[in-house]
């Protein structure tokens, strides 16, 4: 259309110009009076050549046709929360997997699959925590996606491998706030690839959240160590507090072992009862994304046997919090398991935690 109107632009001028000698001389002569009509059109022609040259030029002003923004799908919230705090407004971010939910049982829908299928970048948590949902992964990424593990920077010594879990790493280095910063900066890394214009954008907004996740850090640190020795001994109903046990000094032991796919025994729990009257442990507990019954069981066994424990609150282990809420992010995540262990084991924390925003003690979930 515009090299069309840019013909038409050449045509008129040409028009103008030629007739432009007549004009002036018919004007230039006695009888101007009577040819006005001609010097009149060529004005005409003038004016009209000239808003179609204006059409047909592109205004310095004009806006370039907006980028295509990227729409990327995520697995868990823990991954979902860091890489939208990476990419900010440079793409549409959506997580599959929501609170309360198993990632180690959950199975990928048909909607899954389509937002998996129509996505351009692709980010999961990796070593075998979405074990059900590999296959949908593996198909994704061989039909040509940018699909990455948020875990893939973490160098295998750091990695635990438990010797129950036949080989493979534990999955959940999230409960280490330093090791989830490593998984922030593999998001910039990915999304640097992906999207080079906006590379120094997202290594920026990394290193800012990073900076928070080592005040998280720190705060953690300091509650857990606030629990008297002898006391600091976590245990929940599964295996998913190992890094957290490690990074900040307590011992762990978990009912289920690290997938939840494996039941506990009565052997385990009789064990367990025994580690709880023999260390006079005052408080256990239950998980949001795991089913109570083999704390419960726990609990019974111990005051079986004289001892009073109780549960201690609901931890976060394999999914955030509710969506909307500061739990449900992973700062808040972390924030509010390390101030709920702390508290309920003798230790020292503020009722609201690191920043005060924690759910009420009396109405935590």
């Amino acid at each position: 259309m515009r090299s069309a109107r840019l013909i038409v632009f050449r045509c008129l001028a040409f028009a103008v110009l030629a007739a432009a000698p007549a004009a002036i001389a018919v004007a230039a002569s006695p009888s101007a009076g009577t040819a006005r009509p001609v010097v009149e059109a060529a004005h005409a022609i003038t004016a009209e050549s000239a808003a179609v040259a204006e059409r047909a030029s592109p205004s310095p002003a004009e806006p370039a046709q907006a980028q295509k923004r990227l729409s990327i799908v995520c697995t868990t919230g823990m991954v979902t929360d860091i890489v939208q705090r990476v990419v900010g407004e440079n793409a549409d971010v959506r997580g599959i997997i929501g609170a309360g939910v198993d990632p180690h049982l959950y199975k990928p829908t048909r909607n899954d699959i389509a937002a998996l299928q129509s996505a351009d970048v692709i980010f999961y948590s990796g070593l075998m925590l979405e074990g059900k949902m590999t296959d949908a992964l593996v198909r994704v990424s061989r039909g040509g996606k940018s699909v990455y593990a948020v875990t893939e920077l973490l160098d295998e010594k750091f990695l635990l491998e438990p010797a129950e879990f036949a080989g493979h790493f534990d999955p959940h280095v999230w409960m280490d706030v330093s090791a989830w910063s490593r998984a922030c900066e593999a998001v910039a890394k990915a999304m640097g690839e992906v999207d080079k214009p906006n590379a120094a954008s997202y290594a920026a907004r990394a290193k800012r959240f990073v900076d928070e996740l080592s005040d998280l850090d720190a705060y953690v640190k300091k509650v857990i160590a606030s629990i008297p020795e002898k006391q600091r001994i976590l245990i929940t109903a599964h295996d998913a507090f190992n890094y957290f046990g490690r990074a900040y000094g307590i011992r762990v032991k978990g009912i289920q072992g690290i997938s939840t796919e494996s039941e506990a025994g009565l052997e385990d729990i009789n064990r367990l009862v025994t580690l709880i009257v023999e260390n006079d442990v005052r408080a256990v507990f239950v998980e949001s994304s795991v089913a109570e019954k083999n704390v419960r069981a726990l609990i019974e066994g111990a005051r079986a046997r004289g001892k009073n424990v109780t549960v201690g609150g609901t931890l976060f282990s394999d999914a955030m919090g509710a969506a909307g809420t500061y739990e449900g992010t992973y700062i808040g995540m972390l924030d509010h398991n390390a101030t709920t262990i702390a508290r309920a084991l003798g230790g020292e924390a503020p009722p609201r935690g690191l920043h005060g925003k924690l759910t009420p003690p009396q109405a935590a979930p």
